[in-house]
């Protein structure tokens, strides 16, 4: 819908959407294919700017919207997992000033001579042009069927919550708000996911994709687990306790506190996820008075639905070297590290500051 004339615009979009279930890593390397496809066909598009409107719009989704890993276990720790439905509305509105970010910075970068050696990935498969490439797919879905496993668990935890908000009662208010809790709405979007692979004739494929599935799955699960695990560690510590011993500074510093955190994790350590979960670990919950987040004087809910989001802006701040998803979108764009450095990295710095200084604004009309 946004045409030839911003093909730059339409990969960001792309990825954000694909992120949402998806993990980015696995996204970019799902879709490289069809955006070395759109710069075969539409002449004159640099593949530095499309490589980095793609890789922002996955890692935005990545860092701010369930049900990716990272910002559903923050959610669980910061102690609003009931209300994943706000959690992803504002991951949404959290999206919007980092998507401006990237796609203003992926016409900045595309502007300069950056040179990428793309032959070095190329195949028989990604030589086609973007008509054979689509017509590989053999029978693609409806929009509709398409969009259900993403848009459809949110329609019902939002309706789940606006159920529980208004006190409805009655059996068919008790459905809605069963079908909106998460675990029940996520389940009702496989099953849709199912039903895609049904009506496309993949279902042949369907173990294939189970155990593939489960081969990613696996540590995330793991990694998910330890970083909560770090967290209380680092607590148990205590951390908190000297944290309260300064709690004036620490008031004047607020929702920044918690996007410093997870800003130095994972530039420390390379994974969002692993960042996301030991700051939410750090922080607690935001109704428990001996928490971070009372220190913070963050102990409303919607103080914790912007904390998450603070959380995954420093999750995101910055891929370098130590980042699996840097060496992805390098090596599949064709560029040499230190042009990943002018790139990847400066790109998640930047929209890594942006996302945090919208979130503040934002705190400042909220909290």
């Amino acid at each position: 819908c946004v045409g030839e004339r911003h093909p730059q615009l339409a990969m960001m979009l792309m990825g954000w959407i694909v992120s949402i279930p998806v993990f980015c890593d696995s996204g970019f390397v799902i879709l490289n294919p069809i955006r070395r496809a759109i710069c075969r066909k539409i002449k004159g598009i640099r593949p530095v700017g499309m490589a980095v409107a793609l890789s922002g719009g996955l890692y935005t989704a990545h860092v701010f919207i369930p049900p990716t890993p990272g910002p559903i276990a923050a959610a669980g720790s910061l102690g609003i997992a009931d209300n994943l439905a706000a959690v992803i509305l504002v991951g949404i509105a959290a999206s919007i000033p980092a998507l401006l970010a990237v796609y203003l910075f992926s016409l900045y970068i595309a502007k300069k001579n950056i040179p990428v050696t793309e032959s070095s990935e190329e195949n028989d498969a990604d030589e086609r042009d973007y008509d054979e490439l689509v017509k590989s797919f053999g029978q693609l879905p409806s929009a509709a069927s398409s969009f259900a496993p993403i848009v459809v668990p949110i329609l019902l935890m939002a309706l789940g919550s606006i159920a529980s908000m208004a006190g409805m009662q009655g059996a068919i208010a008790t459905g809605i708000k069963f079908l909106g809790t998460p675990i029940i709405a996520l389940t009702v979007g496989l099953l849709f996911a199912v039903y895609l692979l049904c009506v496309t004739g993949k279902m042949k494929d369907f173990y294939h994709v189970t155990d593939e599935t489960m081969k990613t799955v696996g540590p995330i699960l793991f990694i998910t687990a330890a970083g909560g695990v770090l967290g209380k560690v680092i607590t148990a510590a205590g951390f908190v306790e000297f944290m309260k011993a300064n709690a004036d500074f620490l008031a004047s510093v607020g929702i920044f506190f918690p996007f410093l955190i997870s800003a130095i994790l994972k530039t420390a350590q390379g994974s969002s996820t692993v960042a996301i979960t030991t700051t939410a670990g750090i922080m607690g919950m935001f109704s428990d008075s001996a928490s971070m987040m009372t220190a913070l004087g963050l102990n409303s809910e919607m103080a914790a639905l912007l904390t998450v989001m603070a959380i995954g802006a420093g999750a995101m701040t910055v891929s370098h070297a130590n980042d699996s998803y840097f060496w992805v979108v390098t090596n599949f764009t064709g560029m040499d590290p230190q042009d990943g450095y002018r790139t990847q990295t400066m790109m998640t710095l930047i929209v890594g500051i942006v996302s945090m200084i919208a979130i503040f604004l934002a705190s400042l009309v909220l909290l």
